[in-house]
């Protein structure tokens, strides 16, 4: 399947129509596609990836491999070991920032983070205004909806993996919060979503392309009309993704609903979906968001 590619660059010329309307189709029929002419830096981009890399080699590779999972994997035969093939750690940037507080963070990747946030936001808060006029809405609806957002990137490197037949990189889930921005490997593969029955694979992109996908909040505030996709990333044995995925969420307190226009039932604050989550993230989302809306009758 060819993932849908939206070019961000067309929309100030006569492809605006055709561009939306593309943007739209991915939203509604995929939950997950590609931005280009995003206006985040290139070399931006490349610096933060050179960066992540470097701090995995110097101080977490050593860590991860002399980990439990990795000798229990080691002697393993027969069914898939639990838990998930991973080194990561997670940066908080709004409402409050951990960056400086991370230990063992350079100075020159903290300073290439924080650039690429503020280029990443604008981004995420883009695609915001796009997606509610898609829908309908006032421009400024998914921004407000989502109050003061919370803002975080998970860094992230998938192993290499002697056995990845008996280990996933990631299970597979949805995410809980609004929309992903994914700065991936550009030769590592790994990362896949679930659409039409089958596992779609999402090659390494080489031309400065930022992956997108909506998270549980954008198909509730939708009214079902925008998806959340189930996706999850498989072991390789010949190499170690990087994945460094931005969350543009809900703050804490926002009180998500659908939009009285889109007419779904229920609201919540987005914390105690949150908090439900970590404990059900495995799970089918379906059951979790019945769940959610008897909690909150």
């Amino acid at each position: 399947m060819a993932i849908p590619v939206i070019n961000l660059g067309e929309l100030d010329g006569g492809r605006r129509e055709e561009t939306m309307e593309v943007l739209h189709e991915a939203c509604k029929k995929w939950g997950f596609f590609w931005v280009e002419n995003h206006g985040v830096d290139n070399s931006l981009m490349e610096e933060v990836k050179k960066h992540v890399n470097l701090h995995y080699e110097e101080y977490m590779i050593k860590s991860f491999y002399n980990s439990d999972m990795v000798k229990e994997l080691e002697t393993h035969t027969g069914a898939m070991v639990d838990g998930d093939w991973e080194s990561s750690f997670f940066i908080w940037h709004q409402p409050n920032s951990n960056l400086d507080g991370i230990p063992n963070l350079k100075q020159e990747f903290r300073e290439a983070m924080k650039g690429y946030i503020q280029q990443v936001v604008k981004l995420a808060e883009k695609l915001a205004e796009l997606m509610s006029e898609n829908l309908g809405l006032d421009k400024d609806y998914l921004k407000k909806a989502f109050s003061e957002p919370s803002i975080g990137t998970k860094v992230a490197k998938y192993p290499q993996c002697p056995k990845p037949e008996l280990v996933m990189g990631l299970r597979a889930h949805t995410d809980a919060g609004g929309i992903i921005l994914l700065l991936q490997d550009d030769e590592v593969s790994g990362l896949e979503f679930f659409k039409d029955g089958e596992w779609v694979p999402v090659t390494p992109s080489k031309d400065g392309r930022i992956f997108v996908n909506l998270g549980d909040q954008l198909e509730v505030v939708s009214n079902g009309t925008y998806k959340s996709i189930l996706h999850r990333v498989v072991a390789d044995k010949n190499g170690s993704r990087l994945s460094i995925a931005t969350f543009y969420n809900p703050g804490s307190d926002a009180i998500i609903s659908p939009a009285q226009k889109l007419l779904y039932p229920s609201h919540y604050r987005f914390q105690d979906y949150l908090n439900y989550y970590v404990t059900t993230k495995f799970s089918d989302k379906v059951s979790r968001f019945q769940t959610i809306n008897e909690m909150s009758m």
